[in-house]
């Protein structure tokens, strides 16, 4: 979490890159507050807000909706994503502030005790501290109010199965049967990442004194169920539900988006040198013929470790579809994450 924080990381590049969260995911979570014993909508908190891409998503729901972050460089830019869209009607009939602070202490940013309906962290609770969460947590919630946490794991090329291999091999830590120069899994912070890769499994159960009831784990897997998900209980409540995060981009849409992943920053600090690799030749030509439409696109030049492992994407695409596909930088691209989602809701009395 630190690389965010960091003055050097571009925010705006990373809103414009990243997946969107689609609606679904929010009438999930919304349907699950309606379904409390005094469901109110007054209060929203996204902790670890970022750029603000979930927060203005509870606008339509909620008079008030506050975005939470340690980062400034990511509250200034979803300060300016906020203005941009004033003319939006959904967020203009919410206010909204975006405010410093962290999951594990929200005093400074939400002093008020039990006055929030909804507690929200997109892609942020892999980070938190959960003995000191779930106490602030309890403390800002009403009784009755909800608490949803989701992460997205590791992207897919929906049409591409077989690249799968390649894309955990780039992610993994290092390890046996893994190369180096292939892999950045080991410069992604942990155990925080880990925790995400395995879908907020390790997140512990809220303590009885902060009155929040037992999780409710959901996985917007399909059928590709991760062996550390206990399959057979969750199928039994529902908890296995279709994929619904997807995007179709650019090919070159995909490569703006690896270079926003934390662990490459941290890798080319560490290994400065692997930015003068020799130029990697693959679509050499293919790419030549792609004129730039402006410096906001991502540099296909070059030989670093995100253009191999780019272009080693593109070529297991077409040996999947017998040299068929279309992988020139424009071309477009299936891409799908799962989604972890953890809920509960904070019980009107103590446990007895």
């Amino acid at each position: 979490m630190a690389t965010f924080a960091k003055s050097t990381f571009n925010a705006a590049s990373y809103a414009a890159s990243r997946p969107t969260y689609p609606v679904e995911l929010f009438e999930y979570i919304f349907d699950y507050h309606k379904r409390g014993p005094a469901p109110r909508w007054e209060r929203a908190v996204d902790v670890g807000c970022g750029t603000g891409q979930a927060t203005v998503r509870l606008a339509p729901r909620f008079k008030e909706c506050i975005g939470v972050d340690p980062s400034a460089g990511m509250l200034e830019k979803a300060r300016a994503s906020l203005k941009a869209s004033q003319t939006n009607s959904n967020v203009g009939k919410s206010v909204m502030d975006f405010r410093v602070g962290g999951g594990e202490d929200l005093r400074g940013a939400i002093p008020e005790k039990g006055s929030v309906d909804l507690v929200v962290a997109a892609q942020a609770a892999h980070w938190f501290d959960w003995s000191k969460t779930w106490p602030e947590v309890s403390r800002v919630l009403r009784p009755g109010g909800t608490a949803a946490f989701w992460i997205y794991a590791e992207f897919r090329l929906t049409d591409f199965p077989s690249a799968t291999p390649i894309i955990e091999d780039y992610m993994r830590p290092l390890g046996p049967g893994c190369d180096p120069a292939r892999s950045i899994g080991a410069h992604f912070e942990r155990p925080g990442r880990t925790i995400l890769e395995r879908y907020l499994v390790d997140v512990p159960e809220p303590p009885p004194e902060t009155r929040l009831q037992a999780l409710d784990r959901v996985y917007f897997c399909g059928d590709d169920i991760p062996p550390f998900v206990d399959a057979t209980t969750v199928q039994t409540k529902g908890h296995i539900q279709p994929i619904l995060m997807s995007k179709t981009m650019r090919w070159r849409d995909l490569l703006g988006y690896f270079h926003t992943f934390s662990a490459l920053h941290t890798y080319h600090e560490r290994y400065p040198a692997d930015l003068e690799s020799p130029p990697d030749t693959r679509f050499a030509e293919l790419d030549g013929a792609t004129k730039d439409a402006g410096s906001d696109e991502p540099s296909m030049e070059g030989g670093d470790i995100a253009i191999r492992f780019w272009k080693d994407l593109r070529q297991a695409a077409l040996d999947a579809s017998a040299g068929k596909a279309p992988v020139g930088p424009v071309h477009k691209v299936r891409v799908h994450w799962p989604v972890a989602l953890i809920l509960t809701r904070k019980s009107a009395t103590p446990a007895a």
